[in-house]
């Protein structure tokens, strides 16, 4: 264990036992927040990885670095009649997430005071491991993956972060700096905090570091919490894109995806994605998913985190993109809707747009895919209605769009099965894009 710095360690553990995080109320519920709960969904990861739609019942679900508890209670939330363990080096936050969960009523939950590096000692194994907001503060990130990797399911899958070293470097300079300053030699507190504020405050506002890492927003008690982890963070570091990859391979696990996909399309940079460069249009179809995220982040380093989920090599068996079906895959596929969007709300706003003859905004209930609003014309969404009731056969949502618009609206000819057909796997490509709708192929 020496070379996993424990006096580090001891650092990160005694500054989250004085301020516990996430800092949310007991009572604060995440059962609206639809664009949480769909990232904490194991459907949506699974299905990226297997283009299968998962039960959560029964699955084993652990939240290494739990803190406070919060996102083990989206966790819990999200994947109902799953098993909830968390565990955390701060026994402040360990009661807290204890407290957290009893409090909203889930009971298949447990937690304990525990370092990444001993998780063996749980004698457990999961099909999900959440390790949010912890990477980066670990001084040895490939013995923690590795410590993850050994207790995950040969399906399993695990979502991790890493602070990006481009999109923070002004936070990064200022912790050496108040390093320089001695404000991190032990655990910064309120005198520590207040030396920083006093230093940035008397910066002219010409100083590039002031510029980069300064809002007058941080003098303010929440701001200051804020500044506590940003400017004096101990243990924080910062990676690139090679880096997380070559993170990966040294603890023999493979990059699935990254959690907010949609945001890292480095054509979505140019003004004209269709119309690129011409260099940019003849290599980016030839370069690596490594390769294009990198650029990406050289680009435009807006992401804080670099945020992922990662799974045991080559489990995933070979399946067909959907945009890659052939008609027959077509005919024998089922429709799910995602589980966050089966919602009666969600269901009455439909039937509202379909009375109304209004477009159906989806986006407006799980933003995080999109890019740009996503409609459905509502006499196209009317046919999606049975999916509130379960899965639904392609031909039977075929079927019923058929149904709902038996002619040809220009020529009033009558439709056919196949152009029937087509338009609503025209629609289902639209959405499964997002993961609105997950699509299965029987094999």
């Amino acid at each position: 264990m020496d070379n996993l710095s424990p006096e580090i360690i001891e650092k990160i553990r005694q500054q989250f036992e004085k301020a516990p995080y996430p800092r949310v109320p007991l009572d604060q519920s995440p059962k609206d927040d639809l664009n949480a709960l769909y990232i904490h969904n194991l459907v949506t990861s699974y299905y990226l990885r297997y283009q299968q739609v998962i039960d959560t019942q029964g699955k084993v679900i652990l939240d290494a670095g739990c803190g406070s508890g919060y996102k083990s209670l989206i966790l819990a939330e999200a994947n109902p009649g799953a098993k909830i363990v968390g565990i955390d080096i701060s026994e402040e936050s360990v009661k807290l997430a204890r407290k957290r969960l009893q409090h909203h009523g889930f009971e298949n939950v447990e937690f304990h005071v525990l370092s990444i590096y001993d998780l063996a000692s749980l004698g457990q194994e999961f099909d999900y491991i959440n390790n949010d907001e912890v990477l980066y503060l670990i001084p040895d990130i490939f013995a923690a993956l590795k410590a993850m990797k050994s207790l995950l399911k040969p399906q399993g899958i695990i979502r991790t972060n890493l602070h990006s070293a481009i999109q923070r470097s002004g936070y990064f300079r200022a912790q050496e700096l108040f390093k320089t300053m001695g404000l991190m030699d032990g655990n910064p507190e309120d005198m520590e905090i207040e030396v920083a504020i006093e230093t940035m405050k008397a910066l002219k506002n010409g100083v590039e570091l002031k510029a980069r890492a300064w809002n007058p927003s941080y003098e303010t008690p929440e701001g200051k919490e804020a500044l506590l982890s940003n400017h004096l963070l101990v243990g924080d570091k910062g990676y690139t894109i090679p880096e997380m990859f070559a993170a990966l391979r040294e603890a023999d696990l493979e990059f699935v995806s990254m959690v907010y996909w949609r945001y890292w399309d480095v054509t979505d940079l140019f003004q004209e994605p269709d119309n690129l460069p011409a260099l940019w249009a003849m290599s980016l179809p030839e370069v690596s998913l490594e390769e294009r995220l990198h650029l990406y982040e050289l680009l435009h380093p807006i992401h804080r985190l670099l945020d992922f989920w990662c799974s045991h090599p080559s489990q995933a068996e070979l399946f067909v993109p959907v945009e890659q079906w052939e008609p027959s895959d077509w005919e024998k596929a089922s429709v799910h809707l995602h589980p966050q969007l089966k919602r009666a709300k969600v269901r009455e706003d439909l039937l509202k747009c379909i009375t109304e003859q209004k477009p159906f905004v989806i986006s407006n209930y799980v933003t995080l895919p999109a890019l740009a609003p996503v409609e459905i014309d509502s006499t196209v969404a009317a046919c999606l209605l049975p999916l509130w009731d379960g899965i639904q056969p392609v031909k039977s949502i075929a079927e019923r769009w058929l149904k709902i618009r038996p002619l040809d609206l220009v020529t009033l000819a009558p439709v056919s099965e196949q152009t029937a057909f087509d338009e609503v796997k025209q629609l289902l490509r639209k959405l499964e894009v997002f993961l609105y709708v997950l699509l299965e192929r029987s094999v």
